[in-house]
Parts: C-alpha cells; structure tokens; sequence
C-alpha cells in the first residue's frame, strides 16, 4: 500500500466561492497592511492574537484551561491550575511552538520534514525535545461517545513516503505560486489526513497552516488567528474534513475530491482577515478620537483617504 508517486496531487477545483474568497483576503491584506498604528498597540493586537491561537487551537483537541487561565499561562511561567498541569504545559507548549513559526516564518526558512519534526516535538513535548519521529504503529481516531471508528489513518511503513510526497509537493506549489491560502489548506488537511504522529496531528497541523500563510506574506503583522474560528464551530471544521464517507484512508480517502475542504478554509480565512480588518480600523479609529477630544474637536467618522485597493484612511475633526 504504499505510495509510489513523488510528489503528492491533490485533487480540487478553484470554485467561484474559493475565488471570492481569496478576493476578500487580499483586500483585507492590503488594508491591515496599509494602515499604521502605534508600535505599542501592533503589539498589543500581536499579543491577544497568539493567546487566542494557543487557547482555542489546545481547546479544540480538549483542553479545559478558559481564555483568561490561559493568558495567565503564557504571561507567567509560575502560572499553574491544580488538576490542569497537562493544560498548562499543551498551551505553554504551543505558545513557544507559535513563537518559533514567526521566527522560520521571518527567514522564510525552507518548509522541510525536519521543520516539520520539529514543530511537532515544540507542540507536543517543548522547547527541548528532539524533532519527533513519525509513528512506528497504527493510530486511529475515535468518537468519544460511542468509540466507533471516525478514521483510519494510513498504516506506519507508508508515512514516511507520504510525508515525503507532501513536502515535495508543497515545493512544488511555491514555484508554481499557488496562492498561498489555497496552499496552507491543502497542507492542514492532508497532514491531518497521514496523521503522521500519535498524538499533536490538529495543533501541528493548524499550526504549518499558520507558518505557510506567515512565511508567504499573510501573517497580517501577527493579528492573525485562525484557530479560534475553527474552534467556534467545530461542527463545520470536522465536517470539512471529512470529504469522503469511508473511514478508511484507502477506501477512498487518498483520492478524494478536496474542493468541499478547501472553500471552508479559503472562507475561514476570508472572515479571519475581515475581522482583522475591522479590529485594525477600529484600533486607528479609536486613536483619532482621543487625539480629537485632545484638540477639543468633534469627530466625524473615519474616511477612505484615496480610492482603490489601497486602504487608506484619514480622520476629520470638526472644531467645537
């Protein structure tokens, strides 16, 4: 059973839905992009971001640690929930991991399997450990009410090959510039898909998801969580993933048509950068006010400077 191609080829179409999509994800870019703010508040969006990601991409696989618990967690390395330690270290861990994928992400490091161990041993073990070596036996994923097999993921001789074929297709599709939304949704599902690890495969999945989007331009200075709508609706995220009915990654999972997949992502990614759109504007729209109060003026709402792609926005204040 084991592949034989090179290079992995993914099967999907770019659906209008997709297109429309990757439209407002530009849109959204240049905006955030174009628009300044006070190093002190980029950082402050950067901070609240990263929390939301390690939070919710920890909460999605059952962390039990609150949004607040786990802000607490990365602000202070004494910060600790009896009965919560294996919550603490998993956002702890994935914290750190998040902070070394913006740093490969700055260098544009090369995407390798070594990368890719050693993301998953930062998110499953920390800072410390070695790069983790894919499974050695058979994994399988089960619902936890009913313990009926969800999926069967490909048996462990054939995951290095796999793996192999699918960092030799993300090569690929980086010298084809295949936008790179498209790319990072390919990449988290047929991670997920090899399930190459028993345990960690959601985080270090979503994570490369992260990194793919930050090394190619679209971290959106940091603001960026995808996490957290993922895990506002687990219903859609597990649903999309499942685009064949079969259990069994060979009776029909290895070929499957992605397209259903990848529209959910693309327009994930689309509302994730919209929303960051906003929270930019209203950050910038909030800075002018108090500078007009501070002027003793009126304020009246924040307008589009120049026309066009480029977002550009000026405040206008009315003198009392």
């Amino acid at each position: 059973m084991s592949s034989t191609s090179p290079i992995w080829q993914p099967r999907y179409t770019l659906t209008p839905a997709i297109a429309r999509g990757l439209m407002t994800i530009e849109s959204a870019r240049t905006v955030v992009e174009t628009t300044p703010l006070p190093p002190a508040v980029e950082a402050e969006l950067r901070r609240r971001a990263r929390v939301r990601s390690a939070h919710y991409s920890t909460r999605i696989e059952g962390n039990r640690l609150t949004l607040a618990q786990a802000e607490a967690v990365v602000a202070s390395s004494k910060a600790q929930f009896h009965g919560r330690e294996r919550d603490v270290r998993e956002v702890r861990n994935y914290w750190n991991a998040l902070l070394r994928a913006e740093e490969w992400a700055a260098t544009k490091a090369p995407l390798t399997e070594e990368m890719i161990r050693r993301m998953h041993a930062l998110v499953e073990t920390g800072p410390r450990a070695r790069p983790t070596p894919y499974r050695d036996g058979q994994n399988v994923i089960r619902e936890s009410g009913s313990n009926a097999i969800v999926y069967l993921p490909p048996e462990a001789t054939d995951v290095p090959g796999l793996m192999a074929a699918l960092v030799g297709w993300f090569k690929s599709a980086e010298k084809e510039q295949l936008p790179a939304p498209v790319a990072a949704g390919l990449m988290h599902y047929q991670f997920v898909t090899i399930h190459p690890y028993y345990d960690g495969n959601g985080r270090t999945a979503r994570l490369l998801a992260t990194l793919i989007l930050s090394r190619a331009g679209y971290g959106l200075n940091g603001f960026l969580s995808l996490e957290e709508h993922h895990a506002r609706d687990l219903e859609a995220y597990y649903h999309s993933l499942a685009v064949h009915p079969h259990h069994n990654y060979y009776e029909g999972r290895a070929e499957a048509d992605l397209t259903p997949w990848l529209e959910y992502f693309v327009l994930t990614v689309a509302t994730v950068f919209s929303t960051v759109r906003e929270e930019v504007i209203g950050n910038l729209s909030a800075i002018y006010r108090q500078q007009c109060r501070t002027r003793h003026h009126d304020h009246l709402p924040l307008q589009r400077k120049t026309p066009g792609r480029a977002a550009r926005y000026r405040v206008v204040c009315r003198a009392q």
